[in-house]
């Protein structure tokens, strides 16, 4: 089992249209499905070669002015600790620590600048993330925010990440990247007034960022950025479901 502490371990669709989303995400991840039994409301998870790496469902009215929106989990040895900590470090709490029956212990807090992040305590062995992503695995996580200094300060002390380098963006600024034990988990950067409000963004690894951006098209989305080539030769494009939920697709450098 590899440790889980720190990693992403785990992605949340939010969704007006389940139902569309699986079939718009099959096309573009070729992701399955699989029914879970243990949730108070429908709850459908994704798989990947057969793999549940994440889940989907739908907004609810008490969940009213939230967007469709990704929601990823960081895996903590304890989420309550966690929890009190990330309170202590001027974040809050969004959705207080609560059991899944069967799976383990969920909470969802913000940092600081105000970005919402799941972290996940797995009751039983879970396999994490390890190695260079695979196709239809989430392959780099991205946060802009109002104050990424601010923000990389908070996730380094809360779940131990690390820089792993950094690149000067020009005008846009710095961008931070981090992870641990030298594995790059994703990067952090302040955003300018013309960007998005501050999120966290998913990118799902694909074979071709190019061709996939084709699919989101054809398939109902939006492609906002790209396909471009990012420093070290991946490709990536940023875009919406048909929804309206923000992702991202990446392929790396072609050989």
């Amino acid at each position: 089992m590899a440790n889980t502490a720190g990693r992403f371990v785990w992605h949340d669709l939010m969704t007006t249209d389940p139902d569309a989303a699986m079939k718009f995400y099959d096309e573009i991840a070729g992701w399955g499905t699989m029914p879970f039994e243990g949730s108070s409301r429908p709850y459908t998870m994704w798989t990947n070669n057969g793999v549940p790496l994440g889940g989907v469902t739908q907004l609810t009215d008490e969940m009213k002015g939230v967007p469709p929106s990704w929601m990823a989990s960081v895996g903590v040895d304890n989420v309550d600790d966690s929890v009190a900590k990330a309170n202590e470090l001027g974040g809050r709490t969004v959705m207080p620590a609560a059991d899944i029956p069967g799976a383990g212990r969920y909470a969802v807090i913000s940092d600081p600048q105000g970005v919402p992040i799941a972290i996940f305590q797995p009751s039983g062995e879970m396999t994490g993330p390890g190695g260079q992503p695979g196709n239809g695995e989430f392959s780099w996580h991205e946060l802009s925010t109002s104050d990424s200094k601010a923000a990389f300060d908070f996730y380094s002390k809360l779940f131990g990440w690390e820089s792993t380098g950094d690149f000067d963006m020009g005008e846009m600024g710095l961008y931070q990247m981090y992870g641990q034990g030298g594995v790059p988990y994703g990067g952090m950067m302040t955003r300018t007034a013309e960007m998005p409000p501050p999120a966290w963004l998913c990118y799902i690894h694909v074979p071709d960022a190019k061709e996939s951006a084709k699919k989101i098209e054809s398939a109902g989305g939006k492609v906002m950025m790209g396909p471009m080539e990012v420093p070290g030769g991946d490709w990536v494009a940023i875009g919406t479901d048909p929804q309206g939920a923000p992702f991202a697709v990446h392929s790396s450098k072609p050989e």
